[in-house]
C-alpha cells in the first residue's frame, strides 16, 4: 500500500502543488529508476549486501535532437560531485541526461550515460560531438556495500530508458535506494509548484542532516524524537534538481537554483561540514537545436528579474516538501557500517505526535 505524503498527512504545507506534486509536473521532463537490492546480513564487500541504483532525469524526455537544456549550478557545500557543472557554469546549458547515484558509482554512471548518447543521438555519431553528461551522487555506505560498485551500465541504461511522465515513486528508490536523512531513512522525494502558466518541479536525493536539526514545516522536531539514533555528527548530502518551463536566463537560473539551499535549510541542515549540497536548475523553455547555435546572432526570451520571487518561493517550498515526502515514503534498513542498528523510517504517527507536542509547547 502507497505510503501517505506530507499533504495527506494534513501537515501545514504552504503552497499550490501541479496535478502530480512532482518534478514531472513540468511539461516534457521524465524520470527513470533502477533500483538495486540483494542479499542479507553483514557487509562483505565485493559480496553485499546491495542497496543502492540510479535516478534519471530527462529535461526533453526521449527526443532524439540535440537541443541545449539552459541551466544553473549552485554549490552551499561541495563535499560532493556533479560532473558537467564547468561547461553549465561557463555555457549555461547541457545536454542530455541527468543522472544521479552513489558516491563510488559516478564513474559508471557517467560512462554509460555517454554511451546511451552515443546511441541515442544521430548528431553525435556523425559528427565531431563531445558527451558530456550531468551526473551527482550522495554516499551510501552505510546501508549499501559501496565499495562492490554494483551499479553497472545496464542499471544506468535502464534508467535511462525507462524514464516516463507521470507520478514519481519516492523513497528508498532509485539512486536513492542507501540513502539517510536526519538519522531516518532517507532518498528520493519530488514535489512542485504551480506560478501562473508555468511550474517549479523539484526532485531530492535526500542523504543529509542529523536528528537534532529536524525541522518540519516551521516545527522543530527532531529534539522530540529520540529513537534510533545513528550518528554523532553530520555525515551526508544532498542533490537537488529544479526544473521549470518558465524562459529563463542561465544566470537566472543559477540563482533559482541558489534558492533550494534556503529550500533544506527550512527542515534545519545548516548544511554540514560533511554534506555535498549541490543544486541544477534547468528550463525546458527556449529550445533550439545545437546547429542553430553554432553561427550568428541568437534571440532568447527571458523573465524579467523584477517578476522573480514567485519562482523563488516556488523552488523554496518544493524543496522543503520534497524532502519530507522522500522520508515519508522509505522503508527500515538495516545498517552496515557500523553494523548492528537499524535505519527506521519515519512514522507518521510519531511525527504527527512531535508536532503536536512542540506547538503544545509541552
Amino acid at each position: 500500500m502507497a505510503k501517505k505524503r506530507a499533504r495527506d498527512l494534513g501537515l501545514d504545507v504552504p503552497g499550490v502543488p501541479g496535478p502530480l506534486n512532482a518534478i514531472t509536473d513540468v511539461p516534457g521532463v521524465e524520470v527513470g529508476l533502477t533500483t538495486i537490492i540483494s542479499g542479507d546480513g553483514p557487509l562483505q564487500t565485493p559480496n553485499g549486501p546491495v542497496r543502492t541504483g540510479v535516478t534519471a532525469i530527462l529535461p526533453r524526455g526521449h527526443d532524439n535532437e540535440l537541443s541545449p537544456v539552459w541551466a544553473g549550478i549552485y554549490a552551499l557545500n561541495g563535499n560532493g560531485e556533479m560532473t558537467g557543472s564547468h561547461w553549465i557554469k561557463d555555457g549555461g546549458y547541457f545536454y542530455g541526461p541527468v543522472l544521479i547515484t552513489n558516491t563510488q558509482s559516478v564513474g559508471m554512471a557517467h560512462h554509460a550515460a555517454v554511451g546511451w548518447m552515443i546511441d541515442h543521438y544521430p548528431e553525435i555519431k556523425e559528427g565531431h560531438i563531445w558527451c558530456m553528461p550531468v551526473v551527482a551522487e550522495t554516499y551510501d555506505g552505510c546501508l549499501n556495500d559501496i565499495n562492490g560498485r554494483h551499479v553497472k551500465e545496464e542499471h544506468v541504461r535502464a534508467a535511462i530508458d525507462s524514464a516516463k511522465g507521470g507520478a514519481v515513486e519516492e523513497g528508498a528508490v532509485g539512486g536513492g535506494t542507501g540513502m539517510i536523512a536526519y538519522e531516518y531513512k532517507g532518498g528520493t522525494g519530488t514535489a512542485s509548484r504551480k506560478v501562473g502558466d508555468h511550474t517549479v518541479g523539484v526532485l531530492v536525493q535526500a542523504n543529509h542532516g542529523i536528528r537534532d536539526w529536524l525541522t518540519v514545516f516551521g516545527t522543530r522536531v527532531g529534539h522530540l524524537m529520540r529513537d534510533d539514533l545513528l550518528f554523532e555528527r553530520e555525515r551526508g548530502s544532498i542533490i537537488v534538481v529544479v526544473a521549470t518551463d518558465a524562459p529563463m536566463m542561465p544566470h537566472q537560473l543559477q540563482r533559482l537554483a541558489r534558492r533550494a539551499a534556503i529550500g533544506i535549510g527550512r527542515n534545519g541542515t545548516p548544511g554540514g561540514n560533511n554534506s555535498g549540497d549541490i543544486f541544477l536548475a534547468f528550463s525546458t523553455a527556449n529550445r533550439r537545436s545545437r546547429d542553430s547555435m553554432e553561427t550568428g546572432v541568437l534571440s532568447f526570451d527571458w523573465l524579467s528579474d523584477n517578476d522573480f520571487d514567485p519562482y523563488y518561493l516556488a523552488a523554496v517550498e518544493a524543496t522543503e516538501e520534497a524532502v519530507i515526502n522522500a522520508m515519508l515514503a522509505a522503508e527500515d534498513f538495516q545498517v552496515l557500517k557500523p553494523a548492528g542498528k537499524t535505519c527506521r523510517a519515519i512514522r507518521p504517527e510519531a511525527l504527527l505526535a512531535a508536532i503536536a507536542q512542540a506547538k503544545s509547547g509541552a
